[in-house]
Order: C-alpha cells, then sequence, then structure tokens
C-alpha cells in the first residue's frame, strides 16, 4: 500500500505523468457521458427490467460498462473489437503472410492493428443487426422503416469504433493498454449500482453472507496479486571476452518468466466467446420457428451463467487462451538464440536448441499453474454465489480478474515512466 501511494505521490509531481493521468481522466468522463447517450426508439424502462431480471444479460451489462442497460450509442461495447483481434491472431498462426508481418516490429503491428479495425466494422454491424433482432422479439424496440433500421447499425457501428479510437488514444497519449482501461471504467462504474442494489435488499441473514462474500473477495484479489507477481528466475550466465586490451562478460542475471505471462488478455478473449451462446439463444428465443425456439430454450438451459455447461466452457477457454496468449507474447526460440547470441548460456543446459527446449519445458510447467488457476479464479465467484444466496452482486471473477490486473498494469507503467524520468533528467545534468 505505501508502495502505492509513493508511485501515486511521485506521478503527480511529474508535469508528464500527471498530464498523461489527467487525459485518461477525462477520456474516462467522456466514456461515461456518451455511455448515458441513448439510442432513439427504444423502451428503456422494459429494458431495464429484462436486464434486471435475466442474469446473463445483466453479467453483459458489467462488461459493456452499464452501456447496454442504457442501451446507448455505445451498447455494443468493444466485443466486435476483442472478437476481430481473436481472429487476427489465429489467422496469424495459419497464414504465412500475417505471421511474417507480426515479425517486422512497430511498423508490422501498426498493420495488423489497422486489419483489426477495418475487421471490427462487419463484425460491429453484424452485433447491431443480433441485437436489433433480440430487442425486437423482446418488444422493446418498435418496428423500424429500411432507412431508421440502416440508422440504427450505423449509430450502433459508429458507437464501438468510437469506443476504439478512444483507447487507442489512452495508448498513444496515456498510459498502460487503453483497451483493458475502458473494460475497467466500465466494470468499476457499474460497481457502486450493483453493491447499492445488494444492500437495499439485503435481510439480516444476507448481510452475513455479505461480509463472507467480502472476506472471500479479499482473499481472492490477495492471489491475484501473487500469482501476477510470481516469477520464475532461470539463471543465465554470460563468458568473458577479451577484446583487445578489454574484458567484457563474466556476469550473471535472471531470466524472469512469469507465473502470469499472458496478464489479463485471456480473460478478455474468453468473456466474449463463451456469452456468445447466450447471446445467439436470446435473438431466436422468440423466433415463430419452434424448432428454433426449443435449440434457444436448449442452449440457454445448458448455457446459462449458473450451468456447468457455461463455467465448463469458460474454465476452458481461459486456460487455453492463457497457452495460446503465451505462445504469441514469448517465443522461447527466439529467447535461446539472443542469449546465445550475447555469450550466455544456461547452467547445465547447453546453448542453442537445448537453451529452447528447456525453456519451453519450464514455460509450459509454470503457464499450466497460471492458467488452472485462473480458471479456477474465473468460476470461483459463483460457486460462492449459490453458497452465500446473493443473487444480486454480479461481479465474478472474471471483473476482480481484470480490475486487479489492469491496476497492477497501470502502476507497472507508471513506475517504469517514473524510472525513464529520472534516468532522463540524470543523463541530461
Amino acid at each position: 500500500m505505501n508502495s502505492i501511494l509513493s508511485t501515486l505521490s511521485n506521478s503527480f509531481r511529474s508535469p508528464e505523468i500527471r498530464k498523461k493521468i489527467l487525459f485518461i481522466l477525462g477520456i474516462f468522463l467522456a466514456f461515461r457521458f456518451f455511455a448515458h447517450v441513448p439510442v432513439a426508439g427504444v423502451n428503456l424502462e422494459a429494458l431495464k427490467h429484462l436486464f434486471s431480471s435475466n442474469q446473463f444479460l445483466g453479467l453483459l451489462n458489467i462488461f459493456s460498462g452499464g452501456t447496454l442497460a442504457n442501451f446507448s450509442v455505445m451498447a455494443l461495447g468493444l466485443n466486435p473489437y476483442i472478437n476481430a483481434s481473436i481472429i487476427l491472431q489465429l489467422l496469424t498462426m495459419v497464414i504465412p503472410k500475417l505471421e511474417e508481418l507480426s515479425k517486422e516490429g512497430e511498423s508490422g503491428r501498426k498493420k495488423i492493428s489497422q486489419y483489426t479495425r477495418l475487421l471490427t466494422v462487419p463484425l460491429a454491424v453484424l452485433q447491431a443487426i443480433g441485437m436489433y433482432a433480440l430487442l425486437r422479439n423482446q418488444d422493446i424496440i418498435t418496428v423500424l422503416s429500411p432507412l431508421s433500421f440502416i440508422s440504427f447499425v450505423l449509430t450502433m457501428t459508429a458507437g464501438t469504433m468510437f469506443l476504439v479510437w478512444l483507447g487507442e488514444l489512452i495508448t498513444a497519449q496515456g498510459i498502460g493498454n487503453g483497451i483493458s482501461l475502458l473494460i475497467f471504467g466500465g466494470i468499476v462504474g457499474q460497481m457502486p449500482i450493483l453493491f447499492g442494489q445488494t444492500l437495499t435488499t439485503a435481510t439480516s441473514d444476507m448481510a452475513l453472507n455479505i461480509i463472507s462474500f467480502t472476506a472471500l473477495g479479499l482473499v481472492v484479489v490477495s492471489a491475484i496479486i501473487l500469482v501476477n507477481e510470481a516469477t520464475r528466475q532461470i539463471p543465465v550466465f554470460y563468458a568473458k571476452r577479451l577484446r583487445g586490451n578489454k574484458t567484457s562478460g563474466g556476469q550473471s542475471t535472471h531470466l524472469p518468466l512469469r507465473l502470469n505471462q499472458a496478464g489479463v488478455i485471456p480473460i478478455i478473449f474468453a468473456v466474449s466467446l463463451v456469452l456468445m451462446p447466450s447471446l445467439i439463444a436470446s435473438v431466436f428465443g422468440a423466433s415463430p420457428n419452434e424448432a428454433l425456439r426449443n435449440v434457444a430454450q436448449t442452449i440457454n438451459t445448458w448455457f446459462a451463467p449458473t450451468g456447468f455447461a457455461y463455467n465448463a466452457m469458460y474454465f476452458l477457454l481461459v486456460v487455453g487462451f492463457t497457452f495460446f496468449y503465451t505462445a504469441v507474447i514469448f517465443n522461447p526460440k527466439k529467447i535461446a538464440e539472443d542469449i546465445q547470441k550475447y555469450g550466455g548460456f544456461i547452467p547445465g543446459i547447453r546453448p542453442g536448441t537445448p537453451t529452447s527446449k528447456y525453456l519451453n519445458y519450464i514455460l509450459t510447467r509454470i503457464t499450466l499453474a497460471g492458467a488452472i488457476f485462473l480458471g479456477i479464479i474465473a468460476i470461483l465467484p459463483e460457486i460462492a454465489r449459490s453458497i452465500t444466496g446473493i443473487q444480486t452482486l454480479l461481479i465474478g471473477g472474471t471483473s476482480i480478474l481484470i480490475v486487479v490486473s489492469v491496476v497492477l498494469e497501470t502502476f507497472k507503467a507508471i513506475e517504469a515512466n517514473l524510472v525513464m524520468r529520472n534516468y532522463d533528467s540524470f543523463v541530461n545534468k
């Protein structure tokens, strides 16, 4: 706690970092303002009643930052962009040209980001059409004329692209990952409302359950911090080199392998996919076709947020995306080549291919432990809710993971900026 307060105090003393933090707060204000600008033609009272009575939609509303319950111009949230990112990263592993592009450094990443934005547009259009079908089946929105329908779809798509633009502005001019920070802001913005709903409906027995739930939450937060900060230190030694009359090398260092190498990204990816079956079932639930209604009912039964299939799928997706994203951001072969290039070696391991295999072996083991932990934490709040009986408190493990992880990553980014600032001031003296 002292280090956090010290980091905040030092960051506001720096004009550059203070400006970045204020810029992020300004983006948050713009985000919350547009989150309350509703789309025309929607019965907001009926919509809020639907969200309060449907746990799946309530959970979806949390991750949209409350924009769905208000049905604002940003009601689709960042889901289309996240889905586009997943598709592009999968295609990168399949299409050689995209794989080569990803290895071109900053220019390659910019092109892939541009492709992601372009793919976001059709995905947002499809989701806007699906959202209209869902609301029309529930008699929450009136039948729109062709021109009004096109305007509806374009408004929803523009809201998503505006949100993506805000996230990229934070990444470029602020601190940390803009998309993660916007998701964090949406979740935090909904927390006071959810806690207020829980406290107003709490009985004396439920009050004890709330205390137990809060204590469990603190334990979960502590465990998340412990796992996020845990690293496996691989010792690396560098041989002495004689160049003329100068001797270089001979030092020893450590290669830190984080237990949770992928951070919060696997959780965000998993949430986007695990909610899809219920969303599709909601669209076809009011279909005039009896077969489609039966299929939708079956999907709703199996993939309800309290169901076994939903939690099992959620757990497996978190584990799978943790391995997938770790493989994307950490390349043992390249690390082994760099160590060998600079005359380094791991004690007891030969340089080159044996070092790459050793790093891959260690990384697989610690990633498995981290992935299982994230998966268990993700479904643990549902188990806690079933035990305590608190159904109005919809803040689950995913929300906690995202909030804690984003806070940790942002503070690390602030500390890195402070170190860079101190280094620059030292060099300029």
